[in-house]
């Protein structure tokens, strides 16, 4: 059946169905789709082929792509420069070993794909294991063996589309992404930092504000994102390993399915369409995904807000840095490529809310143990502040200046005292210090009767 559509066959309308999938329809794009649908079908292995990726990213970066000129190249290395020297009095992280680059929409595809790749695949190899679990389990008695026979094909033909979809989002983040870590994700290798030229101009385009201030501070940011991922060498682990937790609990919802299937109308996919990008073939989060997601929200939060805290404090000598950091706030809350590309690969939205309240926090913990002692909770994830820190700043200050020791020790005492009444035990009163003037002791006037007064 798979054969007979990629060859044209079956009376389906191929453009309809690729239109459906998010991938494009014109004749010349689905001959190259169809082709190596056809590749994926007939080869051997079982992994994805990820250069369909990288060549339908660099395909949509390439689109509107200009060249950097010498004008840009001169500017940016002056900004990095002041940018690195500000940073340094704002964090106690090193520098970096190499210096900042300046990408263009297509090398920024060709920089972050691996890292995209690594993301992706536990998603993709969970949908496609789903989905023919799915046809296995349903398929009737004497089709079994031969869907079995056919469960490689179908991984490759699924995987091949997801990374087209992939290669797809990619592209136009590249249109989108002003640097390296604009998505949150550490995107580039580590010790990296990068900043496209041509969107930073796009992004300042509309702002009224002079174009080398806008510059400046954005290398401020790209430099403390890079420096946090270089400083804390666990961080890249952690986040990729949220994501593969999330990914190994994908199942496909057969309800949904087989009621799409009864009513799927070859000349009207817009139903399918709908389900593909919703995501509503998927089953609704198990507990343990959405442990996951919580766990990437707030990481991602952690260090969205520590790179505002430390970008605003070593901007602080920048007449326009507020009003571009408004820009980005407003950027996020709208929408911005790190929501939708996160939304795309592992569903998750990041609240602006947690956001504001991770800046929060740590102008917080700044303000109580200095910069030095902020840094230093990077240095391992159990140091980190937790969602519930994010809800009481004033709790994680507290544990981090031992301000309630002291309250702590005499609550413990409380305690132990109404247990000993509860048991119906007299408390133990605490030790009074040896007087000479106690009235027991023999040399005390008064002790044996006598009224000093008469003697």
């Amino acid at each position: 059946m798979l054969r007979e559509l990629l060859a044209g066959g079956g009376g389906l309308d191929a453009s309809r169905l690729a239109g459906a999938a998010g991938l494009p329809n014109d004749p010349a794009s689905l001959a190259a789709i169809f082709s190596q649908l056809q590749q994926a079908m007939n080869q051997a292995g079982d992994g994805i082929d990820w250069s369909i990726a990288l060549r339908q990213g660099e395909q949509g970066a390439a689109a509107e792509q200009r060249q950097l000129t010498d004008d840009e190249r001169a500017r940016y290395d002056q900004a990095f420069q002041v940018a690195s020297l500000w940073l340094d009095e704002a964090v106690e992280v090193s520098s970096l070993p190499s210096g900042p680059e300046l990408l263009t929409r297509r090398s920024w595809v060709a920089s972050t794909m691996p890292v995209w790749t690594q993301l992706a695949e536990p998603v993709a190899l969970s949908i496609a294991d789903s989905l023919t679990r799915v046809m296995s389990e349903q398929a009737p008695e004497e089709m079994r063996s031969m869907i079995q026979g056919a469960s490689r094909m179908l991984r490759g033909v699924g995987g091949t589309l997801f990374a087209m979809q992939l290669g797809q989002v990619v592209g136009q983040l590249a249109k989108e992404v002003v640097s390296g870590g604009d998505i949150g994700l550490p995107l580039i290798e580590d010790g990296r930092a990068a900043i496209l030229p041509q969107n930073v101009a796009d992004f300042g385009a509309d702002l009224e504000i002079p174009a080398d201030q806008v510059e400046l501070y954005l290398a401020v940011r790209e430099l403390a994102h890079a420096r946090l991922f270089r400083h804390a060498r666990w961080l890249r682990l952690h986040m990729i390993t949220s994501i593969t937790t999330f990914a190994q609990g994908i199942d496909i919802d057969l309800d949904r399915l087989e009621r799409l299937a009864d009513g799927f109308d070859p000349a009207n996919t817009d139903e399918l369409r709908d389900a593909v990008v919703n995501g509503e073939l998927i089953r609704p989060r198990s507990e343990s995904q959405q442990a996951a997601l919580d766990r990437l929200e707030t990481m991602l939060a952690l260090i969205e807000g520590w790179v505002d805290v430390v970008t605003a404090d070593a901007t602080a000598r920048l007449p326009k840095a507020a009003q571009i950091a408004e820009t980005i706030r407003r950027r996020r809350a709208s929408g911005g490529p790190a929501e939708s590309a996160l939304a795309t690969l592992v569903g998750l939205e990041l609240r602006p809310r947690r956001l504001r309240e991770a800046a929060a926090m740590w102008r917080a913990v700044t303000e109580a143990v200095g910069i030095e002692g902020r840094d230093a909770i990077w240095a391992h994830p159990d140091l980190l502040p937790t969602s519930d820190d994010l809800d009481d700043p004033g709790a994680l200050v507290a544990r981090l200046t031992g301000a309630g020791e002291a309250d702590t020790a005499a609550d413990e005492e409380f305690d132990q005292a109404l247990q000993q009444l509860l048991r119906g035990e007299t408390p133990d009163a605490p030790d009074a210090p040896d007087s000479p003037d106690t009235p027991d002791s023999p040399d005390t006037p008064g002790a044996t009767g006598d009224d000093p007064a008469k003697d």
